[in-house]
Order: C-alpha cells, then sequence, then structure tokens
C-alpha cells in the first residue's frame, strides 16, 4: 500500500500576524514554521497503518519553496520513508491542487491523505478538488481510518452525528482529530531523517486562478462600557446606534 501524506508549512499558532505594505502578503519575517497541525493527524495515521500491514511506503508531499525543507525532514523523522517537495510558493488551492494530483497521478498512490485544512487559510477545498483531478472518491472530514487490504473504512462527521462509510483504493481522505494521537520525533528518528530521500520536482499545470485583493486585521476590541442595571433604555441606544446588533 503507498500511502501519500500532503503537508503544509504554516505559521506558529502562537505568531503575531502581520501583512506587507501594501497588505496583500503575510509577513514572514521573524516567523516560525510549523507542520500544519491537521496534517500531523494524516501523517501518523499513515505511519501506523502502513506499520500494522508491515508492508508498504509513505510519502510526505509538500508544495512550497527551499525554507520549508526543514519541516519537510521532521516529517520524515517523524516516520516517513520519503518526500516530494514541488518547487512553487503554494499561491492557491487549485494551484497546490494540481501540483498534488500530478505527482499522485505519477506515482500511483493507493491513499493520499492531508488534513482537513491548513490553519492559515482555513480553506477546506484541497482535498475535493484532488478528487475531481484524479476521478477517485473523496472522504472528508474523516475521524476515524481503518484498511482491510485494499478496503478502507472511514468515519466522517456530518451534521448532527457521524456517518461510517467504506471505500476502494485509490481515494483521497482529508483527517480530524481523533483519528490517532499525533508522534513527535525521536533521536533515531531525526538522525535517519538526514538521509532519507527528498526529491525536489518543478510546478506543473496552470497557476493560481485566485489573487488576495487585500489582507485586513480584526478591528482592535473596544472598551468595556457597565450600564446601571436601571438604565435599560441607554443599553438599548448602544447596542442599536454604538454596536449595531439591534
Amino acid at each position: 500500500m503507498k500511502f501519500l501524506v500532503c503537508i503544509s508549512n504554516v505559521p506558529d499558532t502562537t505568531t503575531k500576524i502581520t501583512f506587507t505594505p501594501d497588505n496583500k502578503e503575510f509577513n514572514k519575517a521573524g516567523v516560525q514554521f510549523v507542520i500544519n497541525p491537521w496534517d500531523e493527524y494524516a501523517l501518523t495515521r499513515a505511519i501506523e497503518l502502513k506499520e500494522a500491514q508491515g508492508a508498504g511506503t509513505v510519502t510526505v508531499l509538500n508544495v512550497g519553496e527551499a525554507d520549508t525543507e526543514p519541516n519537510i525532514r521532521k516529517a520524515l523523522a517523524i516516520g516517513a520513508d520519503d518526500a516530494i517537495r514541488v518547487n512553487a510558493a503554494p499561491k492557491d488551492a487549485y494551484f497546490v491542487a494540481q501540483q498534488i494530483a500530478a505527482v499522485a497521478k505519477e506515482g500511483a498512490y493507493d491513499v493520499i491523505l492531508m488534513g482537513k485544512e491548513s490553519i492559515d487559510y482555513n480553506g477546506f477545498q484541497v482535498h475535493g478538488m484532488v478528487g475531481e483531478m484524479l476521478g477517485i472518491p473523496t472522504v472528508a472530514p474523516a475521524m476515524k481510518l481503518d484498511m482491510s487490504g485494499s478496503t478502507a473504512t472511514l468515519e466522517r462527521e456530518i451534521e448532527g452525528g457521524k456517518e461510517i462509510v467504506e471505500v476502494s483504493a485509490p481515494f483521497v481522505a482529508s483527517c480530524q482529530q481523533p483519528m490517532c494521537e499525533p508522534r513527535i520525533p525521536n533521536m533515531r528518528g531525526i538522525m535517519t531523517a538526514r538521509t532519507k530521500p527528498l526529491k525536489v520536482v518543478e510546478a506543473v499545470g496552470e497557476g493560481a486562478r485566485t489573487e488576495v485583493a487585500e489582507f485586513a486585521l480584526p478591528p482592535k476590541k473596544q472598551g468595556v462600557k457597565l450600564i446601571p442595571a436601571e438604565s435599560a433604555g441607554e443599553l438599548i441606544r448602544l447596542l442599536r446606534n454604538e454596536a449595531k446588533v439591534i
């Protein structure tokens, strides 16, 4: 069984967000980047399934420039066998999906896993696009994934409950908790990751179909106003004229 796990390079959750002067790009200066936390569920589950089967491979795929390689090496240290980096900035969801689909098709992967979304843009788009481009099923978002031969049983979240589905490989799935407990690299993994293959390929297909018009930070929180209990009329006036919620 060949697993392809797609990972994104995202700012650490403690990062203070700023933008370039024209407000069209995220300002990377001084920012610590990490593996997208949702993708860590996909990576760990793929490794667990490979280990349970006693055979197979786990390949990590990232669409990004050279500065993403430390986190690719971290994924290798966690337990992936090899990695591929598409040498291009991830311009939009369609562009990224094109690159994933091209690599998946060329490598004839059985299972393509990724997090349900990246924590920077929260698009929830790529997995569906990849499935459509490859003409294979997509299950999203999956909370459990088990394999028996080439058949997978997945539990996915739906409105008001859950749904259990079966699908035959090849397929795409996006992952979220509580699929597994994400692993952290141990010393042996860190040492072996240095010599695991990391292949760099160029981007294919069309460019991005969307572009950012402008980023904007949310408005700063205003001070709290305390209104005496007997001044209901003043409270209503403030809610209507200042907060504009009624």
